[in-house]
């Protein structure tokens, strides 16, 4: 008869259960390597997420470059509705043709609402076609909590999107089209010799800043989903319902600075270490090893120390045959203040059936516990 077996393994390492006060509304904060959350704060609340939606319409964009459905060179004609449109703007006229490259800069790093009603307009043919599509593609990807009435983030009731999936969304960017992701960096774009600057404050802060957009509306309040990479570590963010762009950036400054500095990475196992070992059943060996197949690496938070428990999982005695790099076990590490972490624990080799004798010696073996059993039962 099988059971969940599970071993429990202490390390004694920095942890804590952080506390950070923030006037945001809602916010977010990701550790993007291990996808560790950090910190949240009505992380699934849907909420007007302003000009930060326009990386929604920028994942089209660079969706449509990759499959070669666009190229940097290829343009768009700016309509009419492109030109009127009111908010920030890249300022381009009416009846010109735009190239994607320029129509990227000027979402971008202009934040331009024209600019995102061109590149709707000539992917999808109008605008609400293209929020339609925009829609239908974040549920594709798992963005549960995000509505799109528009391309540009306009005041709409029904245009919403969490911090999570605001998050999401980034950490996707800079992984799928990281030969895009660096025009988020860049601190300002000219056009029709009009200068614009980033909007983005971190930028210009040295804390290793890159990315992404800010947002603001009356009703979103100041917001900003944004990135930053320091030795080596990156984190992604978001934060909305700030009173105004000073507090949005000074707040922004400090969540970062405080993500850098209370949390450390650690190996715990290198790769193929042994965590365990899980018993085997009906084999040529008794046990078999439990590793990892790649470096294990866990954020712990500085601030004190207390526990970090890993508890190894499995269905057991295992069932022979077993082969090498098989996935037999589950290793699930906590950290108190952190999300857990579950990691797959493969055989350490490969283990074959047991002979005749063996197997034998092993069915008779349950055969008489199960007679035990139903013994005790009977005289209960």
């Amino acid at each position: 008869m099988r059971h969940l077996f599970i071993a429990l393994l202490i390390f004694v390492l920095p942890s804590a259960t952080m506390a950070f006060d923030s006037k945001a509304r809602a916010l977010l904060v990701v550790d993007y390597d291990t996808g560790v959350v950090l910190l949240e704060k009505n992380a699934d609340t849907p909420l007007p997420p302003a000009s930060m939606s326009k990386l929604m319409t920028l994942y089209m964009v660079f969706e449509a470059l990759k499959e070669g459905r666009l190229g940097l060179t290829s343009t768009f004609p700016v309509s009419t509705k492109a030109w009127q449109m009111g908010g920030s703007k890249m300022f381009l006229k009416e009846g010109d043709s735009v190239s994607i490259e320029d129509l990227l800069r000027g979402i971008i790093i202009q934040s331009g609402n024209d600019a995102c009603v061109v590149i709707a307009e000539g992917l999808a043919g109008s605008e609400n076609e293209f929020a339609n599509r925009m829609t239908k593609r974040a549920r594709q990807l798992g963005m549960e909590n995000s509505v799109f009435a528009n391309s540009t983030g306009w005041p709409h009731p029904d245009h919403r999107m969490s911090a999570r999936d605001l998050v999401f969304l980034a950490g996707t960017i800079i992984r799928e089209f990281p030969e895009y992701y660096p025009y988020f960096a860049e601190e300002s774009f000219a056009w029709e010799g009009i200068v614009q600057e980033n909007r983005n404050p971190l930028l210009a802060m040295n804390v290793g800043a890159d990315g992404l957009k800010t947002g603001h509306t009356e009703e979103a309040g100041y917001g900003l989903v944004g990135s930053a990479i320091q030795d080596g570590r990156r984190i992604v963010f978001m934060l909305s319902g700030l009173s105004t762009a000073r507090e949005r950036a000074l707040e922004s400054d400090r969540l970062v600075s405080w993500a850098f500095r209370e949390f450390s990475k650690e190996v715990l196992y290198e790769k193929d270490a042994v965590v365990s070992t899980a018993e085997v059943w009906l084999g040529d060996a008794t046990e078999v090893d439990l590793v990892v197949g790649e470096d294990l690496e866990v954020l712990i938070p500085y601030t004190t120390r207390d526990e970090l428990k890993a508890e190894v999982h499995y269905k057991g005695p295992i069932e022979a045959p077993i082969e090498k790099g098989d996935a037999v076990a589950t290793l699930i590490v906590s950290v108190p203040g952190v999300s857990n972490k579950s990691i797959p624990l493969l055989a350490g080799s490969s283990v074959g059936a047991g002979g005749f004798l063996g197997r034998f010696v092993a069915s008779a073996q349950i055969l008489g516990q199960k007679v035990m059993d139903a013994a005790a039962s009977a005289r209960q």
